[in-house]
């Protein structure tokens, strides 16, 4: 197993300056088997645990969470680059996602009463059982929380397999439900290659799985979910539309993409990757957009007056990179940046390609990193024809001040999102999913609390009712 360990190496390397800071051993088969069964040992008591009680033990890790929001921030700085107020942001975020399911699992797993004209039936939502949660480095808090909060509410026991370039993270959130009083065996970490998960599919112990990644891992893992008749929900990013329309407030419209393309150095699957802009107010927008470009301050994700972080590796870097140059040789016109930043550290200048046609491939291709991808379009009817002309469906934008007018825009957008002068954003009350090449399934919200439970149905009647 030591081999297996040097050729998969689980460790933080610091995207600002390319330093190794730790590494970790990769979990043998007997290692990774013993979690399992520890999970599916301990499911039968967590399930039986009273909701109001499991309520109790999130509201802990929220607190946890809020009391160290700067260490671990700094933390999620440290492995994959985000800005320091972007990371700690992104820990508060997730102590409200626990706090909310504290606050309302109890009534969202209540018994569902059904109507029926003769005895009395009603739904009972009950726990699969062991879960296996896949997840990326893009957030490394928020990631985890929002696959656990609902399904350790819902009486599951979890597993999770993080992303190899944020062991820290994923470590650390273990030891927070730890302390804060979960029994072991109900939320475990698992430093394990990618080439482990059919194996830990097909294990009958687990029984579901979910994925946030990208489309070949999702397509490989709901292969295998589909083998094992086992449930699945998958988010697999996207290339989100952000459309402004000609009556929009241009300057608002401009900061929301520039600061929502920027965001975790372009490493959002929500984040406005391809900006329509009707062909009125196009050329102002674009050359307020520029100007925004040129003032960023690049550097140390630690300095409160940095404004685009590194990317999370040297590959990330390279792989936007060449996106970027398969685009321009395919046709599309770089108007900005384009370039890593000759510096230490994995930098990339903020970019700007247009004149983008269906037969380059960045017009259907998401890219990870701060590249803004800019449409001029005549009208309306054209701008949701391009927001459509896309295998994803994740999320998108409208701009307009017309606010009956946006959602009517909205509701022809094929994404499971739309933000009204807003990017896509977070809140735990609102429903995270897409469709299309994007996924299946939703995280947050009350609907993510059925995507893993049974909802069995109880029938009440006599030995004589006709059915």
């Amino acid at each position: 197993m030591e081999t297996i360990s040097k050729i998969s190496a689980v460790k933080t390397v610091n995207p600002f300056n390319n330093e190794l800071v730790k590494e970790f051993d990769v979990l043998t088969d007997e290692q990774i088997d013993d979690k399992i069964e520890l999970a599916d040992y301990t499911f039968r008591t967590w399930k039986k645990t009273p909701k109001a009680q499991r309520a109790q033990l999130l509201k802990k890790v929220a607190g946890i969470m809020r009391s160290r929001k700067e260490e671990l921030g700094k933390l999620a700085t440290l492995e994959m680059g985000k800005l320091l107020k972007e990371s700690i942001g992104e820990v508060e975020l997730c102590a409200s996602i626990f706090e909310y399911y504290a606050a309302h699992s109890e009534e969202f797993l209540a018994d569902q009463p059904l109507e029926t004209p003769i005895g009395s039936a009603f739904l009972s939502y009950e726990p699969l059982g062991v879960l296996l949660s896949i997840q990326p480095w893009n957030f490394p808090f928020y990631q985890i929380t929002r696959s656990t909060a609902t399904n350790l509410m819902a009486g599951n026991t979890m597993l999770l397999k993080h992303a190899s370039n944020v062991p820290q993270c994923a470590q650390v959130m273990e030891d927070i439900f730890l302390e804060a009083g979960f029994p072991l065996g109900v939320y475990q970490n698992l430093f394990i290659p990618g080439s482990k998960m059919e194996s830990l599919v097909a294990d009958e112990r687990i029984k579901a799985v979910t994925l946030t990644g990208s489309e070949p891992a999702g397509s490989a893992i709901a292969a295998a979910a589909g083998k094992y008749v086992k449930k699945s929900t998958l988010e697999l990013g996207g290339s989100d539309a952000f459309i402004v329309l000609n009556d929009a407030n241009i300057d608002d419209a401009v900061k929301a993409a520039v600061e929502g393309r920027i965001w975790n150095a372009g490493q959002v699957c929500v984040s406005p990757k391809r900006i329509i802009v009707e062909e009125g107010i196009a050329d102002e927008f674009l050359e307020k957009v520029k100007a925004k470009f040129a003032t960023l301050k690049i550097g140390d994700p630690l300095d409160a007056q940095t404004d685009l972080a590194p990317l999370s590796s040297e590959k990330a870097v390279a792989d936007v990179i060449r996106q970027v140059e398969k685009a321009v040789a395919g046709g599309a016109r770089l108007l900005a940046g384009g370039h890593r930043i000759d510096r230490p550290g994995a930098f990339m200048e903020p970019t700007i390609l247009t004149d983008i046609y269906p037969d380059n491939s960045a017009y259907q291709e998401e890219i990870f990193g701060p590249v803004f991808m800019f449409y001029k379009v005549k009208n309306e009817k054209e701008a949701i024809l391009l927001a459509n002309a896309t295998t994803f469906g994740l999320g998108g934008s409208v701009f307009s001040s017309n606010q009956e007018r946006a959602v009517n825009v909205a509701r022809q957008m094929d994404t499971g999102m739309v933000y009204i002068n807003h990017v896509t954003g977070i809140a735990p009350e609102l429903p995270f999913g897409g469709t299309k090449n994007s996924g299946y399934g939703r995280e947050q919200s009350q609907a993510a609390i059925y995507e893993f439970v049974n909802a069995k149905l109880i029938r009440v009647t006599t030995a004589q009712d006709p059915y």
